[in-house]
C-alpha cells in the first residue's frame, strides 16, 4: 500500500506560534507512519481577506494543490476570544476555491484538529474547527488535542509537556492511518 499523503494548515501571525510547533509536532507522528507530509502555515501564506469572486492570491495556488492531492489533513489554529484565529479562519474560507472539484472540498479527507489556548479552553476552537471540516464534506478524526496553557506546554519551541506530545504524536498517527480509508474508489473499479 503506498503511502499516504497528509497535510497540515496552521499556525498563527505571531512569530513564536506554539499552535504552529504543535502542528509539526503532529506531522511527525504522521511521518512515524510512513506518511509523507506538507505544512502550510497562515503567517507564510500571507492571504488577503476572502471576498468571493476576488482573484486568488499566487501563494494558494500551492496550499489548494496540496490539498486536493492530500489523503488527510492535520488543522492548527490558537484560541483567539473562543474560537479560531481570524487568519486560521480566512484560511479556510479560501477553500471555498475547491467547490468545484470532484469530488468537492474536503470530501472523504479526514482531518485532525489541535487548538492551542493560553487558558483551558482549547475544545472551543475545536469545535468550530469541527464544523468547518463537516461543512467542507471532510471527516473530523475522533482524537483532538487542545493544548491547554500552550505557553507552558511548549517553551522556547520545544514542547515540555510530555502528556502534549504523546497526543499530538498519536494524533499525527491517527489522520495517517485513516487517510485513504475513505477514498472513493477510482473509475472504472466496481
Amino acid at each position: 500500500m503506498a503511502s499516504s499523503r497528509v497535510v497540515g494548515l496552521g499556525g498563527s501571525l505571531a512569530s513564536a506560534s506554539t499552535s504552529r510547533i504543535a502542528l509539526e509536532r503532529a506531522l511527525a507522528g504522521a511521518e512515524r507512519t510512513g506518511a509523507s507530509t506538507e505544512r502550510f502555515d497562515v503567517a507564510e501564506l500571507d492571504l488577503p481577506m476572502f471576498r468571493p469572486g476576488a482573484p486568488a492570491p499566487a501563494s494558494l495556488d500551492a496550499l489548494l494543490d496540496a490539498i486536493r492531492g492530500a489523503d488527510g489533513m492535520i488543522w492548527s489554529s490558537p484560541l483567539y476570544h473562543g474560537t479560531v484565529s481570524g487568519a486560521f479562519k480566512n484560511a479556510i474560507d479560501w477553500l471555498q476555491l475547491l467547490a468545484s472539484d470532484d469530488p468537492p472540498y474536503l470530501a472523504d479527507k479526514p482531518v485532525g484538529l489541535i487548538a492551542a489556548a493560553g487558558g483551558t479552553h482549547g475544545l472551543q476552537a475545536i469545535n468550530t474547527m469541527g464544523f468547518m471540516v463537516r461543512a467542507l464534506r471532510g471527516i473530523a478524526v475522533p482524537l483532538v488535542v487542545p493544548v491547554a496553557r500552550a505557553s507552558q506546554a511548549i517553551t522556547d519551541g520545544q514542547i515540555v509537556d510530555a502528556a502534549v506530545d504523546t497526543q499530538l504524536l498519536a494524533l499525527g498517527s491517527e489522520v495517517a492511518r485513516l487517510s485513504g480509508h475513505f477514498a472513493r474508489p477510482s473509475a472504472g473499479v466496481a
